[in-house]
């Protein structure tokens, strides 16, 4: 396998500092305050953000609610990445919303995710990484994880709200979400913030940085040449 591409850097502050850093001047770790901040597991169990991170790398996936359509595919194809791969590149993959903890597991069963996920209902480690709340209208471009339509990813979106054992939008609807390469320590290596829900970084771009292997998406049947 070629060797990984040095990855982009880009890092962030926490609370205050973020409206003047913008988050891209290199260097600068995320701030103690942002890793001592909770997430809950799927049995309600707070643990340190910083934790998640300190021994290794990891790709960070913070999504929107976990009603939308758009993380619901998204968080699909994150499951098929094989832990081969990411056990050879010494990668952790963690999910990260926004709902309550209650949601997870069904959120999981839904999806066929099987690595880390957590919550964080009060969305302060959204806030203090700068994760955008509202849609910005920007084109970007289409997605290879995106196999629904708005109308048919919204009447299904709908159906699970109405079918659930909690009727609620298992998140802020406003809420938007990103991807961090993070650790390990308080080191951050990138960051992108979604700009609206179209908006997520291709996961094989994401892989490519932390020197994980190419995953095919497409569900085709492979090849075998003889």
């Amino acid at each position: 396998m070629a060797a990984a591409r040095a990855p982009v850097t880009r890092q962030v502050l926490g609370g205050a500092e973020w409206a003047e850093a913008r988050g891209d001047e290199p260097g600068q770790p995320l701030a103690p305050a942002v890793a001592e901040l909770p997430v809950l597991d799927a049995a309600g169990r707070p643990l340190r953000f910083g934790e998640l991170f300190r021994e290794r790398r990891a790709v960070v996936v913070f999504v929107r609610h976990f009603l939308c359509y758009i993380c619901k595919e998204y968080v699909e194809d994150l499951a098929k990445i094989p832990e081969s791969f990411l056990k050879e590149a010494n990668i952790t993959l963690i999910v990260i919303g926004q709902s309550s903890y209650h949601h997870i597991e069904s959120f999981c069963k839904l999806t066929g995710y099987s690595y880390e996920i957590y919550v964080d209902p009060e969305r302060e480690i959204y806030r203090r990484l700068g994760m955008k709340r509202g849609e910005e209208i920007a084109a970007s471009g289409h997605s290879p994880h995106i196999k629904s339509n708005i109308l048919s990813g919204s009447i299904r979106s709908l159906w699970r709200a109405v079918t659930g054992p909690l009727f609620d939008f298992q998140g802020d609807p406003a809420q938007q979400g990103g991807t961090l390469i993070l650790g390990p320590g308080n080191n951050i290596h990138f960051i992108h913030r979604d700009r609206n829900r179209l908006d997520h970084k291709p996961i094989n771009s994401v892989l490519q940085l932390v020197g994980v292997q190419h995953v095919d998406f497409t569900n085709r049947p492979a090849v075998i040449h003889v």
